[in-house]
């Protein structure tokens, strides 16, 4: 199964209303980036176990870990949980950009250094989502 496919199994696989916000959410990232490379994540570890909700991923970036090493991982991620939705906004150098520029004007949200955390598409103003999630893919951090 491609990635494409994955990420629309998955979506598929939540109850209403949070499979069509999911759909929108990820028409609406795909609208802000088109083309931009598409992940899925099931949230096991190589052993088949789950360790986190499962993530879509959207775009690109290198990720530098403490010993050195560089590997790809995505730029704006998109997860379902039991209580609402996330959209991880990565690479982002200043962690109190989000907050202090998107959190006001947002909606009923939760907004950390690189997490909008919300319960449901009708408590947000989804422009100023948009807005977040484009300043993600164009400010992302350059590596050192």
């Amino acid at each position: 199964m491609n990635v494409q496919e994955q990420i629309k199994e998955h979506i598929a696989s939540h109850p209403e209303p949070k499979c069509s916000e999911m759909q929108q959410l990820h028409d609406l990232i795909l609208g802000v980036s088109p083309g931009c490379k598409l992940w899925f994540l099931d949230g096991k570890n190589s052993q088949g176990k789950v360790v986190s909700n499962p993530d879509i991923g959207f775009g690109s970036r290198d990720h530098r870990y403490a010993d050195g090493t560089i590997s790809e991982f995505y730029q704006i991620g998109l997860s379902a949980n039991k209580t609402g939705i996330s959209i991880y906004i990565l690479g982002i150098e200043d962690k109190k950009y989000l907050a202090e520029t998107y959190a006001s004007t947002l909606g009923k949200a939760t907004v950390t250094g690189y997490c909008i955390r919300f319960k449901t598409l009708k408590d947000i103003n989804t422009d100023v989502l948009e807005a977040a999630i484009r300043f993600g893919f164009e400010h992302k951090t350059k590596e050192k």
